[in-house]
């Protein structure tokens, strides 16, 4: 591959000598006389180095100039300073502003050429560091999402596919599933990569407190306020900003989002200068925004801002394929931070759990496998070691009736058993509340409550 180097000089003669000397080492040389036409071609075309004169015409600092350009343009782009005024200052100087060398005139025409080759080996070598990071985190940052099944298969590109996007994306799924894991996958895999990534729980703080966190607020501008605070726009500067559970956001502050979205300018709270960010903004909640805005709990030109690329993450039992290899994973997780060796997990355990509904998603199968961990003898995950309501589950899966026995069944003692067992893990995973547990079931309150008496489960 041929190599493309640009020359920019106001003085001809110099210009055609860098032709001529860099043209014999097969480098490809444009030269021009001054700084526009530089920059119109690099706007235009990717060269390997530039090489720019300091002073051109009547402009003593034109070449910091480019340097400026090329900075925040083609920033992989190297630069060599040349000039016949140097000094220690001016080298410093030009170095700051993005210049991977600096030459005095009149040069050697080997010292030029070396500049040129170790400027583009120093490059290359660069890009090459910056792929290989790259598809460590690709590897690293996807193999966190477990599991084989479709859903995730498709979750994983999904998130390749919009990760180097500057639009917003809005995660939709259960409690439970992942949705941080997923913000972080897409954090992970964007050039934003290097910056921060931020998180914060909308719903974890009350609406004064909350401005504050995001904003950021001056001295003296509420109760409390000793001493300036950067908000977390500020702290994610250049990175991203993860703004979990959305629909808790109180409407007031969603107008300020609005604004923040709109201008990229934050206001602290009691400050009248605005800061200029550069921030990603990725949403997540458990609830449906679509409703919310029918009913007037959430704006509707907020939720089209944050609503351009939706990904929904599968609920754990829309993926029951993926739950002994996330068994395994966890298991692995847990035994090794408690300073266990190798656990295996029986067979009739990694049934339960797979016949399991987890309403809870991911996070509940990790919080099981954590206290079966704990309680396991010998290095051997048990479903004993499991808690009642994951076995009762599958006693009830166990005993399921595929066709009708010759001698007949007791239909009624079977199906009052497989809705003890939903009712009791319904009533435990929403701590008692018959609304939702009902919810769950897909009952009414009042078919619930029949169905409590009738199994003589009012006391639970």
């Amino acid at each position: 591959m041929q190599h493309r180097v640009l020359v920019v000089d106001d003085e001809s003669s110099m210009r055609e000598l860098l032709e001529i000397v860099l043209a014999k080492d097969g480098y490809e040389v444009i030269a021009l006389p001054n700084v526009n036409d530089a920059i119109e071609r690099l706007s235009k075309e990717a060269f390997d180095v530039v090489l720019t004169d300091l002073r051109m015409g009547t402009e003593r600092d034109a070449g910091m100039g480019l340097l400026e350009w090329i900075t925040a343009n083609n920033p992989t782009t190297p630069a060599i300073m040349m000039t016949a005024y140097g000094s220690v200052e001016t080298a410093i100087e030009a170095m700051k502003r993005g210049a991977v060398d600096y030459i005095m005139k009149p040069f050697k025409n080997d010292e030029v050429r070396l500049q040129v080759q170790r400027a583009i080996e120093q490059r290359n070598l660069k890009r090459e560091n910056q792929a290989l990071r790259k598809d460590q985190a690709n590897r690293g940052k996807l193999e966190n999402i477990v599991g084989k099944s479709r859903p995730v298969e498709e979750l994983r590109e999904m998130i390749k596919r919009v990760s180097d996007l500057p639009s917003t994306v809005a995660i939709y799924g259960e409690s439970g599933t992942g949705k941080e894991l997923v913000a972080r996958g897409i954090h992970a895999l964007s050039s934003r990569s290097p910056k921060p990534f931020v998180a914060v729980n909308c719903g974890g703080f009350p609406e004064n407190l909350l401005e504050s966190e995001l904003f950021g607020h001056k001295k003296g501008s509420f109760t409390g306020a000793y001493d300036d605070k950067e908000g977390l726009f500020v702290v994610a500067d250049g990175g991203t900003l993860f703004l979990d559970e959305i629909g808790e956001m109180p409407m007031a502050l969603q107008v300020k989002l609005l604004r923040v979205l709109d201008n990229n300018v934050v206001y602290p709270v009691g400050g009248t200068q605005g800061i200029k960010v550069d921030v990603r903004i990725i949403s997540a909640t458990n609830k449906k925004l679509d409703q919310m805005v029918k009913e007037g709990a959430f704006r509707e030109d907020l939720y089209y801002r944050l609503n351009v690329i939706p990904i929904h993450v599968p609920a754990l039992r829309d993926r029951a394929d993926d739950i002994p290899l996330l068994t395994r994973a966890f298991v692995a997780t847990h035994a090794a931070k408690m300073g266990r060796g190798p656990i295996q997990t029986s067979p009739e355990a990694e049934s339960a759990l797979q016949a399991f509904n987890w309403p809870g998603n991911v996070r509940e199968l990790m919080n099981v496998l954590e206290r079966a961990v704990a309680l396991c003898r010998d290095n051997k995950l048990e479903i004993t070691d499991l808690p009642p309501y994951v076995r009762e589950i599958a006693g009830t899966a166990a005993h399921r009736v595929e066709s009708l026995p010759d001698k007949g069944f007791d239909l009624e003692k079977y199906v009052a058993e497989i809705e003890t067992n939903l009712i009791q893990q319904a009533l435990q995973n929403t701590k008692y509340s018959q609304k939702r547990a009902a919810g769950l079931l897909g009952l009414t309150a009042r078919s619930l409550r029949y169905r409590l008496k009738k199994y003589g489960l009012e006391s639970d």
